[in-house]
């Protein structure tokens, strides 16, 4: 995948509330930051920054509008509406899948399309996520095995060699990583 390209997907899940929150202003076409407190069940100050990063990104804007009460105070931009519309869908999967703690975590989804895009060895899966640290990677890859989403091989061969590889759990999320 080119690096342009995996740098906005990193990004994406930069926050851990960067999706449910773009799913939640698609579902409701926008929303009250006091709504999306309420609904997604997040602290006023994460949400504060997940918002301002999604502003800075160009996916969300703050409503320019005056006057009425129930206006929705952040919209999606046009580049937010293309993009939630799959942050929805994943957010659905996830929650069948009761992984979304886990899958939410800022290097998770990243490793999970680095694996479907091919990479197997710790350091192909490194070398996709530019900025990720060795510690991140391994604490996300053992997540993602305890929560089924992939699996650890290890080659009987001298000298023995760990692959990954996602399970048929994780190739569910393929098709939607994709799109994002």
């Amino acid at each position: 995948m080119p690096t342009r390209k995996m740098g906005r997907f990193v990004a994406l899940f930069h926050h851990r509330w960067a999706v449910p929150v773009l799913a939640e202003l698609h579902r409701g076409a926008g929303a009250k930051f006091v709504t999306l407190v309420n609904r997604l069940g997040i602290g006023r100050d994460s949400l504060r920054r997940t918002l301002a990063a999604l502003i800075e990104r160009g996916w969300v804007v703050k409503n320019p509008g005056h006057g009425h009460p129930l206006r929705p105070e952040y919209l999606l931009t046009p580049a937010g509406a293309r993009l939630a519309p799959w942050c929805a869908r994943l957010m659905k999967v996830l929650h069948a899948l009761r992984v979304e703690g886990v899958a939410l975590r800022k290097w998770s989804m990243p490793v999970a399309y680095a694996l479907s895009c091919g990479a197997e060895r710790f350091s192909e899966v490194k070398g996709c996520l530019a900025g990720s640290t060795p510690r991140a990677l391994t604490g996300a890859l053992k997540e993602m095995q305890r929560a089924g989403l992939i699996e650890r091989i290890v080659s009987d061969g001298y000298p023995p060699a760990t692959f990954y590889q996602l399970t048929t759990r994780g190739r569910r999320l393929v098709p939607l990583l994709e799109h994002l």
